[in-house]
């Protein structure tokens, strides 16, 4: 989001390559499954309701891990704790494909979000310390990483998902094994300087009224964000190819508003302004695609014109966190992304849930009313956000460190 010399972002050492390769493919795993979910639906004979809790078991136990990551990787090392992601993600990737019921599944999928936790949460800061032309660069790769996994996900899903609901899960097994690989012969740890986090710092954070209001509001901002997300193949109708397709175009989109457009919107005006215009837009959008959900073609594009405004809300939300506090950028997204992780556990089933007992346009009004009600918990807040609209030193920078918890 900084500015960066041309060119200087593509000279890099191998060890950042490594890792913003391993991050495209974590980031891929988002949407992965997206594609997918009828087929699993229909090959293990199980409900929507109990397909959706493929996202809750991922998102629960991913957010709860973050509260300990930073203590974790504090104490072991950034390249160890990398390791140990990558290798639970490729294992626990390996189990579903295997897998012969939607319960194991849902099981295997859990231990999938905390390698992804581990993961993740220590990626960004590797590539900051590794990185040449400056910290501006690396962050324009991490979030170029970021865009490029989102967008890409559903679309390989969608192809894999083609052949067997399987073939994404061992696309995800090779690829995070050659970054396995990379990150274990390219990033050094010799050089790593460790202060290690006390474990009690993200609970003691959410004591912050700041960090305490954007965490409430971003919980119900993800019910909208993952109802669209994690809902919308149902009612589309589609084959995974269709699904993959659709929501490559929402990852697109999702991709160019965070990384071009979020920025230029806060160069103009304040943060909280844009949360409170870009919130009841996506409440609109929420509304539409429960209204049109019987238009296939429809429904496509409230769910791409939904990526647009939800790549602006990422970016937005992110940097407001950052500046809400003084805290170390790894506490913040802790104690932050914890919170708004239960809003995208609890919206996938919820969703399918109410399709079930009362339509498929309902799930899409209760989203745009948990949308509406993230809203409202900002304009109640605002007074104690006032800051945030306080232009800040190396905000961009500090807010790519919870940008990913954001998008999932």
């Amino acid at each position: 989001m900084s500015a960066t010399p041309a060119g200087s972002i593509w000279r890099q050492p191998g060890q950042v390559w490594a890792v913003a390769f391993a991050c495209v493919v974590a980031f891929m795993g988002i949407g992965l499954v997206d594609p997918i979910l009828p087929a699993i639906a229909e090959s293990l004979q199980a409900s929507p309701f109990e397909t959706e809790l493929l996202f809750t078991s991922y998102l629960v136990v991913t957010g709860l891990a973050m509260l300990v990551t930073s203590w974790i990787s504090s104490r072991i090392g950034a390249k160890a704790t990398l390791l140990t992601g990558l290798a639970l993600i490729v294992g626990f990737s390996l189990l579903c494909a295997l897998s012969g019921s939607v319960d194991a599944v849902i099981g295997f999928r859990a231990g999938w979000g905390l390698g992804n936790a581990l993961f993740i949460s220590t990626a960004l800061a590797t590539i900051v310390g590794a990185a040449s032309g400056g910290s501006a660069a690396a962050i324009v790769l991490y979030e170029a990483a970021l865009g490029l996994g989102i967008a890409v996900g559903p679309l390989l899903g969608g192809l894999l998902g083609e052949v067997s609901w399987r073939g994404p899960f061992f696309g995800v097994v090779a690829l995070m094994a050659i970054g396995f690989v990379a990150v274990l012969v390219l990033v050094r740890s010799g050089d790593e300087k460790r202060m290690p986090m006390p474990f009690s710092a993200p609970f003691r954070a959410l004591r912050r009224p700041a960090l305490a209001v954007l965490a409430i509001a971003a919980l119900f901002y993800n019910i909208g964000f993952f109802v669209l997300l994690a809902f919308s193949p149902f009612p589309l109708g589609f084959g995974a190819m269709g699904i993959g397709l659709t929501f490559f175009g929402w990852g697109v989109a999702l991709a160019v508003t965070s990384v071009w457009v979020a920025p230029a919107l806060m160069r103009r005006t304040s943060r909280t302004a844009i949360i409170l215009t870009t919130l009841p837009l996506l409440a609109v959008d929420l509304v539409a695609a429960g209204l049109v959900v019987e238009s296939p073609a429809a429904l496509v594009v409230c769910i791409i014109a939904g990526g647009l405004l939800l790549g602006i809300m990422n970016t937005v939300l992110t940097e407001a966190v950052m500046e809400a506090t003084d805290l170390p950028r790894s506490v913040a997204s802790s104690a932050y992304s914890a919170v708004r992780f239960l809003g995208g556990a609890i919206a996938p089933p919820a969703a399918a849930a109410l399709a079930h007992a009362f339509g498929d346009t309902v799930p899409y009004l209760f989203a745009a009313g948990a949308v509406l009600v993230a809203a409202a918990v900002i304009l109640v807040g605002r007074g104690t956000l006032a800051h945030i609209d306080d232009e800040g030193e190396g905000v961009a920078e500090d807010a790519a460190a919870i940008l990913v918890g954001d998008a999932t």
